[in-house]
């Protein structure tokens, strides 16, 4: 590791740094590979509510293919120009 060669404070630092972001991308993976999973078994499943979640699938496919619509500017726009100066 970095800190056993460098043998400083900072590079102890830095590895410990890198340990939790990998620790984190690993919750993360783990998190996105349990709810594939549920969405799958959902999908699969046939019963009563199969039209409601084929809607909710369809939905939510067609929302990460469309890209995001550039969002309004929130805020009071005057009109009046004569006030800048």
């Amino acid at each position: 590791m970095l800190s056993s060669i460098l043998r400083s404070e900072r590079a102890v630092q830095v590895n410990i740094a890198v340990m939790r972001a990998f620790v984190s991308l690993r919750q993360m993976a783990v998190g996105y590979a349990i709810l594939a999973r549920k969405f799958g078994a959902l999908e699969r499943r046939r019963d009563t509510h199969d039209h409601h979640i084929k809607l909710i699938f369809d939905t939510m496919k067609r929302l990460i293919r469309e890209p995001a619509r550039p969002r309004q500017r929130v805020g009071f726009v005057s009109q009046d120009t004569s006030a800048i100066s």
